[in-house]
């Protein structure tokens, strides 16, 4: 009898050991599978392209209104150029948003999406901190300008004492005000978007760079799918 007892209970534990072990690892093969398919950014922040292009508009915008104050302004001072850039990025990162991601990487175009957005980020910012340097210095400039009104335009000086000083002249501009009070306005606006361009895009290019230096694919199945068989490599 102690036998015939003994083949039954081992049986019995023999079955009860594969039952808890398919039970136990059932679940967690789905959750290590999805981590490996999201590990490597396939959920671009798309606030991130968004607040570009917005910013793009705002940027040429306003500058487009700063011509329209007077046509003598030059390229530098109205930076229309640096807005339309910068929708240029943001329609490429709202692109690089909906392309389906392959965990390892090898789709060609994504690699060139992405290095391609991560340059113009690079440049974007490049271009703000540019822009935002030009604006300061106008922006000191004009507070020191002596203006008058000649028939239908507006000319400035820095030292009207000085008859050799440097003039300045605003066609279509009959009232000087618009150019001491209101082109100044234009100014520290378009640093303050600036400044909110160039740190978007610093975040934009630190995305794309985290995602391909930093978050990478950290593992290989060598076997069956289980969650045991993943090794470290």
């Amino acid at each position: 009898m102690g036998s015939g007892t003994s083949p039954k209970g081992s049986a019995g534990g023999g079955n009860a050991t594969p039952g808890n072990e398919k039970n136990g690892k059932a679940k967690p093969e789905g959750p290590v599978l999805e981590d490996v398919q999201t590990c490597c950014g396939c959920r671009f922040p798309l606030l991130v392209a968004l607040l570009q292009l917005l910013l793009g508009i705002a940027v040429a915008g306003v500058a487009f209104l700063m011509v329209a104050i007077s046509p003598s302004l030059l390229a530098r001072e109205t930076p229309h150029w640096a807005g339309i850039i910068m929708c240029v990025v943001s329609l490429l990162g709202l692109i690089l948003f909906c392309i389906t991601r392959v965990p390892d990487e090898r789709a060609s175009v994504q690699f060139i999406i992405k290095l391609l957005y991560f340059f113009l980020c690079t440049m974007g910012l490049v271009i703000s901190a540019v822009v935002i340097a030009f604006q300061c210095y106008h922006y000191a400039l004009i507070n020191s300008y002596s203006c008058k009104e000649m028939v239908e335009d507006c000319m400035c000086t820095l030292d009207p004492e000085d008859p050799i000083a440097r003039k300045f002249t605003y066609r279509g501009v009959t009232d000087c005000s618009a150019i001491k009070s209101t082109l100044p306005m234009y100014y520290l606006l378009q640093m303050v978007l600036n400044l909110a361009q160039a740190i978007v895009c610093l975040v934009g290019a630190f995305l794309i760079w985290k995602h391909r230096y930093q978050v990478f694919f950290a593992g290989l199945q060598t076997g069956s799918p289980s969650a045991q068989n993943w090794q470290k490599v």
